[in-house]
């Protein structure tokens, strides 16, 4: 119980460290003259390929393998995870599409075509006493079908804005910065297992470093090319409204269909934890290589800010009352 105390803890303090990077941002913004001194976009690159190197060296293939098995879970899952959350979210395409709202439409849609999220769908299942190697297999398997899956999504509604020439761009950075990396990970991965294991924390604060940075420049450019000038209170409003709305919408919905497949508790857990999850890791890193235009990427930024945080939040004290329950069913 005390590790999880400690990992919330850290958890909690990177929620407040992306404030930070927020408040940074407005008060010292990165300057493009800076870059003399230090290439923060060159970094973040790097880091980018370095954190999903490091996905593939972490990827436990054994794990993977081991739970193929139980298919009906993974499938509603990956169906929640990468089908579910979309249609929600084009059902309201056919009233937006010609609105001024389209962009705020566009930047929810993004959120739901991201896959989910390793650490924390993992940790809070275990809390709540669910199935943890099926989360591990879900959490895993679903940044690596989110490479093709994301883009392909992204691409029915951001190909209207690119031409050619950028989207043959968009695929060599998808090959260069993500799917090289991990491809090389994995044939790494019995030779640096043990290393990628034991400094596993450090791996971990690594990871947020570069989402930290992410956010750092995507504001700074913000800020200084007074981009919030133009977005009005009410689309703050509409973006939070709309990811805890997705959140309910996707969780109950999953839960029903676990439930009407006959699922066991410990599965319905993790199908509700793991099937509701999307990841700002991703989110970051999809954001620098989709395309996006650079006076859209804060927008696009921030509903997967808010679902992040409520998502961690509001999980971790649900996961914490369910596993009450659970010992009381148990006894």
């Amino acid at each position: 119980m005390k590790l999880m105390t400690k990992i919330f803890t850290k958890q909690n303090i990177f929620l407040f460290l992306l404030v930070a990077m927020v408040l940074l941002a407005k008060i010292f913004p990165f300057e493009q003259s800076y870059n003399q001194y230090f290439n923060l976009s060159g970094f973040i690159d790097w880091g980018i390929a370095g954190i999903f190197l490091l996905y593939g060296l972490k990827l436990n293939l054994k794990e993977v393998v081991k739970d193929v098995s139980n298919w009906k879970l993974h499938l509603l899952i990956q169906s929640g995870t990468f089908l579910l959350f979309p249609l929600l979210v084009l059902i309201f395409y056919p009233f937006i599409k010609d609105s001024e709202y389209y962009n705020i439409w566009l930047s929810v849609f993004f959120l739901a075509s991201l896959p989910s999220t390793v650490s924390s769908s993992v940790v809070m299942v275990s809390i709540a006493k669910g199935n943890v190697t099926s989360a591990i297999f879900n959490a895993s398997i679903s940044g690596l079908i989110g490479i093709i899956m994301t883009p392909l999504l992204m691409s029915f509604f951001l190909v209207s804005n690119a031409s050619s020439g950028n989207q043959t761009q968009i695929i060599e950075q998808l090959l260069i910065k993500v799917l090289l990396p991990i491809i090389l990970g994995v044939l790494l991965n019995p030779l640096l297992k043990k290393w990628v294991t034991k400094y596993s924390n450090i791996i971990a604060e690594f990871d947020r470093l570069i989402i930290l940075l992410i956010v750092y420049e995507s504001f700074s450019s913000a800020f200084i090319e007074n981009i919030f000038a133009s977005v009005h209170s009410l689309v703050f409003v509409i973006l939070a409204f709309s990811v805890v709305f997705l959140f309910f919408s996707v969780y109950y919905i999953l839960k029903f269909f676990a439930e009407r497949l006959n699922f066991k508790a410990k599965d319905v857990i993790t199908t509700t934890f793991c099937g509701s999850k999307k990841s700002l890791v991703h989110g970051s890193l999809f954001l620098l290589v989709l395309g996006i235009p650079d006076e859209q990427k804060v927008l696009f930024l921030l509903p997967v800010m808010v679902y992040h945080s409520f998502q961690l939040f509001y999980v971790s004290w649900l996961a914490n009352r369910i596993a009450k329950r659970m010992e009381l069913v148990e006894f």
